[in-house]
């Protein structure tokens, strides 16, 4: 590996140390080339035996391309290069891998055509797996670990969601019986395509809200009595005008035909969400926003259950405005309050709030959550149909709910083209939900779940139950605590869950006819706690994030005051607009040196820095693109000083001619600098400093006006014969720059090793001594 007998070379790292003797045949070079294979040195001409090795030398052996190349202080430099050369070098380079051929897009959309239309056994069964992940995991499943905890889980989840799907009825303008065959059909499809160990998929509260409030515009439309509740008694044929007369069915039948078509399309829409691999889209969807939907849509729904805790009867308003209208209709109606109705939901109120907090105190006591929504409605149903609250004192109450399965039934193409748009808003907002906790629970319990995977899970919990009477579904939190909190550790919990409604939905479903409606509206309203408890993380939002803290209020404040749909829609223009406003307006300071180390840092935000005498330090924390081009150049004229745009053009203007050379080439550009550039360099005296070093590394990306602020600018320093150096630039800028011809046009060109540096330390080092050397040619010419 090495001539003339020496046995042992130094190859120092990016930062200057020394990784060790590097012993022939031991393979220590990290970049091999072509012709390296297994430690041994390519074949090629004998290294000059003058050439001095070993630490004290400043030589290193680096391996560039496909020959075995030396230069000093870790230069990589070519067999041919002179001793002068090598002489200038200026530490450590780092030495680039060798990159394949990029495929043209003719043969790569071929590779991957083929890869697609090709099959096997193996790659069928694979696809099987994926498309169902449970029957990868049923395998490896551990019958004595997991059994009890998926079994207990299951249990109790099933008695928690028989209540809720009662409840949640009132919100989607349904029949109890269709919640149930939502929560049992949802629970078994996410089993079997779901990737995620813990979420729990059914009903949901927010879903639930924007259901209904679709299902009651088009009852509207269709001429149905919009103050009357298809749960109240005699409401199923209640009409506003004669349109209604001409359907085929009456008020409940044709809500769930609207909700199915609903539902139908936003399985679509997820569906085709996850083909198309667009699992990132959710992420866009940032957690403020969410939070702030959840708190105004929590606020819609308390509002809309007001109503049936007093046992009164207003219209159910839609559009701009609705919660505010509600609540006047409310005040208006307050005196015809059911008295019966009132004691139910404070009594009931009382109870499941304090059963809440002291489960919350208590919470590690108890190996089982307490189903005190369950009972409450247990003991409630028995009050009510032994003291015959209806008869008595008219307390509205759920009513008939059948047992058995309805036929399935095709979603009707009209009414699917009627509600295509909202279909959009609940796509969203359940992949958001979904995907959010589904990688919450994975990353806490240490297993990965697929987005795509997740989209394509959630998108058939909607498209195969629409035609079997469903609604929308998604993941929901507070179920999914609760799998966790009782031992879940599978899916296997979700079959369990379905076996628990399966048999609500086929004996026990008659047994809650006589249940007060004010019972369910309080289930509802008590499972909002946690989303309204939110409201006081605002100002821990506001100090720590201003931005984030205005994608809550007006995400919040847009649900109440105008609606649910218009309030996503306006969450997710402020989350752009807040990022857009965090990238314009990044932060940009100049940094000083901590003390005699090789670290710099903000001079404004620490104390006792030493500022580098004629270099300034500039770091702007964001990418450099069209939107804050302007900005940078700002930010870095008043941070030093001088205005290098406008007094370049000054000087051009007075027709100056000193500097010009450098101007149009700099010193970057790897040319002779010569007596003009000495002198040049020498000029900006009045400006106190020499050369201006760019810290890169918070530098995300450049694009096409990045690169040209930076030549741009470039020209105007060089104009005042002032360098620009740039430090720590990533592997990407620095394609980018290359690309760009910011680094020259030819591959024998220096401009990259003149005007790139690995640190900010090394660019204010190597500036200092230019400086110098040009301060000393000045001197003796």
């Amino acid at each position: 590996m090495m001539h003339s007998g020496a046995s042992r070379a130094w190859y120092p790292s990016a930062l200057g140390r020394g990784l060790g003797p590097m012993v022939p045949g031991e393979g220590l070079v990290p970049v091999p080339g072509p012709g390296w294979a297994r430690g041994r040195a390519p074949r090629g001409p004998p290294l000059p035996e003058t050439l001095p090795f070993g630490p004290e030398s400043g030589a290193s052996v680096t391996v560039c391309s496909s020959q075995l190349q030396v230069g000093h202080r870790g230069r990589c430099c070519s067999m041919g290069e002179s001793p002068e050369l090598l002489q200038q070098g200026r530490g450590p380079v780092p030495v680039r891998r060798q990159r394949p051929a990029p495929q043209g897009l003719r043969a790569m959309l071929k590779a991957r055509l083929w890869r697609s239309c090709s099959c096997s056994v193996p790659c069928a069964w694979a696809l099987v797996q994926d498309l169902l992940p449970a029957t990868r995991w049923l395998c490896q499943y551990r019958l004595r670990e997991y059994l009890a905890g998926d079994v207990m889980s299951g249990l109790v989840i099933g008695i928690i969601l028989v209540p809720q799907a009662i409840a949640y009825s009132l919100l989607a303008g349904l029949q109890p019986i269709y919640s149930l065959y939502t929560s049992f059909f949802a629970n078994l499809i996410y089993f079997l395509m779901g990737t995620s160990r813990h979420v729990s998929v059914g009903i949901f509260s927010l879903l639930c809200l924007m259901v209904g409030q679709v299902v009651d515009r088009e009852l509207q439309l269709a001429g149905f009595d919009p103050s009357q509740d298809g749960l109240w008694p005699g409401a199923n044929g209640s009409i506003l005008n004669g349109s209604a007369a001409t359907l085929d069915c009456g008020r409940d039948c044709y809500a769930i035909r609207v909700a199915t078509a609903l539902t139908l399309m936003t399985g679509l829409y997820q569906v085709l969400m996850g083909v198309l691999r667009l699992g990132f889209v959710s992420a866009y969807l940032s957690q403020p926003l969410l939070d702030g939907f959840a708190m105004g849509a929590s606020v819609t729904i308390l509002t809309s259950q007001l109503k049936h805790l007093l046992g009164v009867r207003i219209p159910r308003h839609q559009g701009l405005g609705m919660v505010v209208r509600t609540w006047l209709s409310l005040l208006r109606s307050v005196g015809q309050a059911n008295v019966c109705d009132v004691v139910t939901s404070t009594v009931c109120l009382v109870v499941l709030l304090a059963a809440k907090e002291l489960s919350d105190r208590y919470r590690r006591r108890l190996r089982v959550p307490v189903p005190t929504e369950l009972l409450v409605i247990v003991v409630a149903t028995l009050v009510s149909h032994f003291g015959q609250l209806h008869k008595r004192f008219g307390s509205s109450v759920a009513g008939d709910i059948p047992t058995g399965f309805m036929a399935p039934q095709v979603p009707e193409p009209r009414l699917m083209q009627r509600v295509a748009l909202d279909a959009v808003a609940l796509a969203l907002v359940g992949a958001a939900f979904s995907i959010s906790l589904a990688e919450m629970f994975g990353r806490s319990h240490g297993y990965s779940v697929r987005a795509n995977q997740e989209l394509l899970a959630v998108g058939c919990c909607n498209v195969l139950p629409a035609f079997l009477h469903c609604f929308a579904t998604s993941a929901a939190l507070a179920k999914s605590l609760v799998k966790i909190a009782t031992g879940c550790r599978t899916q296997l919990s979700s079959v369990v869950s379905s076996a628990v409604v399966l048999l609500v939905l086929l004996a026990l479903a008659p047994l809650f006819h006589d249940l007060q409606r004010s019972v369910l509206a309080c289930v509802i309203v008590v499972s909002l706690r946690g989303a309204l408890r939110k409201v006081w993380d605002l100002p821990r939002l506001w100090r720590m994030s201003p931005a984030d803290a205005v994608v809550w209020a007006g995400t919040a404040a847009t649900c109440v005051l105008v609606s649910t749909e218009t309030g996503l829609l306006a969450g997710v223009i402020l989350s752009l607009l807040s990022l857009a406003g965090r990238t314009q307006r990044p932060h940009a300071a100049l940094l000083a040196r901590i003390g005699d180390s090789a670290f710099y840092e903000d001079a404004t935000e620490f104390e006792g820095l030493v500022p580098e005498p004629g270099v300034r330090v500039f770091r702007f924390a964001g990418p450099l693109y069209y939107a804050n081009k302007d900005f940078f150049l700002r930010s870095l004229y008043s941070l030093t000083g001088l205005d290098a745009g406008r007094m370049a053009a000054r000087r051009k203007e007075q027709g100056s001619g000193v500097g010009v050379g450098v101007g149009e080439g700099g010193p970057a550009q790897g040319k002779d600098l010569g007596p003009v550039s000495s002198r040049a360099a020498l000029m900006p005296a009045a400006a106190g400093f020499h050369t201006v070093v760019i810290d890169c590394a918070p530098l995300l990306f450049l694009d096409a006006a990045g690169v040209a602020t930076l030549e741009d600018l470039r020209r105007d320093y060089g104009a005042l014969g002032i360098s620009l150096l740039l430090a720590c630039c990533s592997p990407p800028v620095r394609d980018i720059l290359s690309r760009g011809g910011f680094l020259g046009e030819g591959p024998g060109d220096t401009a990259e090793e003149e005007q790139l540096f690995l640190s900010v330390h090394d660019a204010v080092q190597t500036a200092g001594a230019r400086h110098r050397e040009l301060e000393a040619t000045d001197a003796c010419l």
